[in-house]
């Protein structure tokens, strides 16, 4: 029932997306991106939403300019970057990631949309997914119900596992509704799954240390930021420890994870340009609900589970929507 929600979600989106793109060519315009991380690491989400912009009418070099502001990983930088952008002056501001909480009590005088990881509501971004706040509103890559998902995955993958280190940022706003599907899930299914929190480089160590002591066989790693921008080093003691990591985003599983199971988060970046044309085109921002992910995708890692001596099922691989080898 759940994927036939998500399709029909989703095909809905290409309707709307369809019906956008037939409206009569739209005015100049001048978009702001600004994002707290660095350019490398949005490289294909700037592309989808470049692309599916151009779908909808909006074409750089055309009716089109896009200025992009890095914080390159210093979320201290985003509200200097938001004033460079507002002084252009741009027409719209899309914020991803962290950026959002920085921005969220700037009062900027442009509407904003945005793709933010964490809980909108109880980060303070909206009083409800319908009713976002005034002046901004977008998409959230959260969905609580996964996180029991990818246990299951990992159970299936690696049934003689049971001690399983839960690793997150306990600042990301929604953490606890994810740590607690976690932990539900994980009862039903015989792991005995035990929180460890981070949210420094020197807090990651001591994670480190205490899932080395407390002898976890695997990692469940919640994503936000935080643990985007420490991954080589989390892949890396998976490595040493011999141990598989499960995670949500396509980066981890590029990074060495063993599976992730989560949005797929180009076709998040294509709903995004969906908001900015809306806006563009004079929708206010607190008239547009806020999204949740439509469209769901699972990622196996052969190469880590090889490195780890894992045999994973046919059962997972056929259900997988990319194997890297």
């Amino acid at each position: 029932m759940r994927r036939r929600q998500l399709l029909l979600a989703a095909a809905a989106g290409g309707l709307l997306s369809r019906r956008a793109a037939a409206q009569p060519s739209p005015r100049s315009a001048r978009i702001g991106w600004l994002t707290a991380q660095r350019p490398a690491s949005l490289v294909p989400f700037v592309q989808a939403f470049r692309s599916s912009l151009a779908d909808l009418g909006f074409v750089e070099g055309r009716n089109l300019t896009i200025d992009f502001r890095y914080a390159d990983d210093d979320a201290s930088k985003v509200a200097g970057l938001a004033d460079e952008l507002v002084r252009l002056p741009v027409d719209l501001i899309v914020v991803q990631g962290e950026a959002v909480l920085e921005i969220k009590s700037l009062s900027l005088p442009v509407p904003v949309v945005y793709a933010y990881s964490g809980d909108p509501v109880v980060a303070g971004l909206a009083e409800s997914l319908a009713r976002p706040n005034p002046g901004m509103t977008g998409l959230t890559y959260m969905a609580v119900e996964l996180n029991g998902k990818r246990l299951e995955l990992l159970r299936e993958m690696a049934p003689s596992i049971r001690r399983v280190a839960l690793l997150a940022n306990p600042a990301y706003p929604g953490e606890s509704d994810e740590r607690a599907n976690s932990v539900s899930t994980a009862g039903r299914i015989g792991f005995d799954v035990r929180y460890v929190g981070a949210r420094t480089a020197e807090e990651l160590k001591a994670a480190f240390a205490k899932m080395a002591a407390d002898k976890a066989q695997a990692i469940s790693l919640l994503a936000d930021s935080f643990t985007v921008q420490n991954r080589t080093g989390i892949m890396a003691f998976a490595a040493e420890q011999r141990i598989p990591v499960v995670s949500s985003w396509p980066v981890f599983a590029e990074a060495g994870a063993l599976c992730t199971h989560g949005p797929r988060l180009a076709d998040s970046y294509r709903r995004l340009a969906y908001y900015a044309d809306r806006v563009l085109r004079g929708a206010k921002p607190a008239d547009l609900p806020i999204e949740q992910p439509t469209t769901i995708e699972t990622i196996v890692n052969l190469k880590t589970a090889d490195a780890l001596g894992l045999k994973v099922p046919q059962s997972v691989l056929v259900r997988a929507d990319r194997v890297i080898r």
